[in-house]
């Protein structure tokens, strides 16, 4: 069949990205690339990426729910919201719609995050906790996060799962990491947890490492991120079942990199252009996490969710449907100038970054 694609997000880091990367990506045939946008100007500028703009209120379930069904959209690429499942279940139950009309399979894509699958979701795995594991449903159905804000995430992995079982479609739930590299797409270029390390900070004029020990996470380069999800789509454009429901977990990531290691890079950068006291990074106290914590906006108990902890999700199923990254997970070290540049002129736009995921 021809399928009928949507994309939310198309202002954003990762959406804009993926949507810039769309034309050289050389996918196969399909019928129209709809991208969901808030205002006429964003409609204007997503027409340069060959995608027919739907100015549409996702808010509106029932105009969505139209709007999918009417224009027989038979793939939603979700990439807004990582932490609620509110709009998620509209769109899979339209979708589970247009599969009983047209008789086609359907697909879902939601963007989680790697911190789904750390010890802040409560998850707790010493050995790597591979992206291909049979049990990862049910790690994420009984994780309880040791932060009350926090414990919503892993249930919308979840509940995107159970209802795309119960309305026949498939689900893919894609969770990108640390993500590093300047955006190419209209809107936001910049990330999200490295933008923490900075913002916290420049606050408080030092850079402070949140764990007593020296954990790692999973990063990836953007672009590396952003042909795995095309790499998604391709197979799904190719007919091919590539895992999904309770199968169909993917993390976007090269390898893990200490954080101690990124802290002394992104403290390097920021003592060279003067925005912290001396290169040294130092272990966050009280007072230090205050700081942080009115920088970033949260509790001084949720800085360390923002920028540390441990997470030992290991990517194996991209490898497995042909994604190759080309950026090692060490790149993130050799780019951390680069990087910071990028982030403190975004930050002189807007400082007011969200940083759940």
């Amino acid at each position: 069949m021809s399928h009928n694609i949507l994309i939310t997000g198309s202002s954003g880091y990762l959406g804009g990205t993926l949507l810039a990367r769309w034309k050289s990506a050389n996918l196969p045939p399909y019928n129209t690339l709809y991208a969901l946008v808030r205002t006429e100007d964003q409609a204007q500028k997503i027409k340069q990426y060959g995608a027919q703009p739907l100015i549409c209120n996702i808010s509106d379930h029932e105009q969505v729910t139209r709007a999918v069904i009417d224009r027989k959209i038979t793939v939603i690429y979700f990439l807004i919201d990582a932490y609620w499942d509110t709009h998620q279940k509209v769109l899979i139950k339209a979708l589970g719609e247009v599969k009983k009309q047209t008789g086609e399979k359907v697909h879902f894509l939601h963007t989680a995050g790697a911190k789904h699958f750390s010890q802040h979701a409560g998850i707790y795995f010493d050995e790597p906790l591979l992206d291909t594991d049979p049990k990862l449903y049910d790690i994420q159905k009984t994780a309880v996060s040791p932060h009350g804000f926090f414990s919503q995430a892993a249930r919308t992995n979840v509940t995107v799962i159970d209802t795309a079982e119960q309305c026949g479609v498939r689900s893919y739930i894609f969770a990108p990491c640390i993500v590093y590299g300047e955006g190419e797409g209209f809107g936001n270029r910049t990330s999200i947890q490295d933008v923490a390390i900075v913002k916290a900070a420049k606050k408080a004029r030092q850079v402070y490492k949140v764990d007593i020990d020296n954990p790692t996470w999973p990063v990836c380069h953007i672009v590396d991120t952003t042909t795995l999800y095309l790499q998604i789509l391709r197979q799904i454009l190719l007919g091919n079942d590539i895992g999904h429901n309770r199968n169909g977990f993917f993390l976007a990531a090269s390898g893990s990199v200490p954080w101690n290691d990124i802290y002394n890079a992104i403290a390097k950068s920021l003592a060279k252009r003067g925005i912290v006291d001396d290169e040294k990074v130092e272990q966050a106290d009280g007072p230090a996490l205050a700081k942080m914590a009115d920088a970033l906006k949260v509790t001084p108990s949720a800085v360390p969710v923002q920028l540390g902890g441990k997470c030992t999700f290991t990517a194996v199923h991209g490898h497995q449907i042909g994604w190759k990254p080309q950026y090692p997970p060490e790149h993130i070290l050799e780019a951390a100038d680069e990087e910071v540049e990028v982030i403190l002129r975004s930050l002189e736009v807007d400082d007011s970054k969200a940083t759940i995921r």
